[in-house]
Parts: C-alpha cells; structure tokens; sequence
C-alpha cells in the first residue's frame, strides 16, 4: 500500500495540474498590443500609430 506522503503528493500534484489547465484562455495567441489595436479597430477608432520596432529577445532562438 502507499505510504501517507506518497499519497499526499499524487493529490497535491493532481490538484495543481487540475488547476493550472484551467488558466489561460482559449483562442490564437496575440501579440501584447495586438488586443488592443483588434479592440480600438471594433470600437470604429480609425487611428493609426506606427508599430513598435522589432527587437530581438535572447531566447528567441529557443522559440
């Protein structure tokens, strides 16, 4: 039979994995100030600021 603590940790793991799926939202991935420019276009705001330049990221590449 399992001990006490090994019981424990399979709960606790199955708990944090039940939680952690549960965050997020569903739908395509959004660039940090696409939402916004997708929001302002729906409001019938006409706008247009220049977008930000490019700058790399040091994990880029892992992506």
């Amino acid at each position: 039979m399992l001990s006490r603590k090994t019981t424990f940790f399979i709960l606790a793991l199955s708990a944090a994995g039940i939680v952690l799926s549960g965050c997020g939202r569903k739908g395509d991935l959004d660039r940090p100030g696409a939402a916004d420019i997708n929001r302002k276009a729906a409001a019938g705001e006409t706008q247009k600021k220049a977008p930000a330049p490019e700058r790399p990221f040091l994990l880029d590449p892992l992506l």
